[in-house]
């Protein structure tokens, strides 16, 4: 007689006990879907509509990308996004370095040197620190008080297209804290011995930081270059409620300007299309930097 090689079904106290573990991740997985994957897929079929919040979709196709790419004051905004990505994040990686290579060493109270230096990067996306730095740097804010004090003129940092942008990227650049955290860690990890042999053989401490540190921490450099450059391309906070994005549109970033889109002129069409150029953007310097890092990165295990 041939053997019955059917497969039974499996019952439902059986299959719960095989997959446990999703019981576990349910409530993220249910929330990934519904607040994260939806909107991601249903904003890219929106950008190729005229998708207004209130009277709703007239029409489909590429107008969107195509007024993106011909509108003088996008193209603008877009440019602003790019000064500002290419001032904050290498100003913050340098500073953030810096911090951490003297931070490094033995000194007394360094610890409470070590929390002073991070809070900004706890509190500095904060909507309070943003009205403070504000107030820090308006007409007649603590900063003109300091010049005027030492008898200059107070100079007018947030309605002055030269400065006010500066002064917006200051504000990220003095959010360190975290990168600082991740170099002090790498730092931890240079092996001493190294330092110790590039001193015998007579190497100055600028030679040992840029021939054994740097190359040392370079995976460390690495994750900070992509994680600040996709930050910073997202800033929103700070040019909102410092400036609102002007004087005259200096410092109207492109998550600004999609923000205004979206919900000041209800185009919500229009604002999917214009993210999804950000997500490009920031999609296409991540991977230059990921194909880069073969040429600077080293990667201990390398051989």
């Amino acid at each position: 007689m041939k053997e019955n090689t059917a497969k039974k079904p499996v019952s439902f106290k059986v299959f719960c006990k095989r997959n446990f573990g999703f019981v576990f991740i349910i409530v993220w997985l249910v929330g990934f879907l519904i607040f994260r994957l939806y909107p991601f897929a249903s904003s890219f079929v929106y950008s190729f509509s005229d998708f207004h919040l209130f009277n709703g979709i007239k029409k489909w196709g590429l107008m969107n990308y195509q007024e993106i790419f011909t509108d003088k004051k996008i193209m603008s905004s877009l440019g602003i996004t790019f000064s500002y990505a290419f001032i904050t994040v290498p100003l913050k990686l340098v500073f953030a370095l810096f911090i951490a290579y003297i931070l490094n060493y033995k000194i007394k109270g360094v610890n409470l040197f070590r929390t002073a230096y991070y809070i900004p990067s706890i509190l500095g996306g904060s909507v309070a620190i943003a009205v403070l730095w504000k107030a820090l740097f308006r007409d007649e804010g603590l900063i003109n008080a300091i010049i005027r004090a030492f008898g200059g003129d107070g100079v007018n940092w947030l309605a002055d297209p030269k400065y006010a942008l500066f002064i917006i990227s200051l504000l990220r650049v003095w959010q360190f804290g975290s990168a600082m955290v991740l170099f002090l860690a790498a730092l931890k990890g240079v092996p001493q011995d190294l330092y110790e042999a590039a001193t015998i053989d007579g190497a100055s401490k600028t030679r040992q930081f840029f021939s054994i540190t740097v190359p040392l921490i370079t995976p460390v450099v690495f994750y900070n270059l992509v994680t600040q450059l996709c930050q910073a391309f997202q800033e929103f906070n700070g040019p909102y409620i410092i400036t609102q994005g002007g004087p005259r549109g200096a410092t109207t970033l492109f998550s600004l300007l999609i923000y205004n889109r979206a919900f000041k002129m209800n185009e919500m069409g229009m604002a999917s299309a214009m993210a999804w150029v950000l997500f490009v953007i920031v999609m296409v310097l991540s991977l230059i930097a990921f194909v880069s890092q073969k040429f600077w990165v080293y990667y201990g295990d390398e051989k």
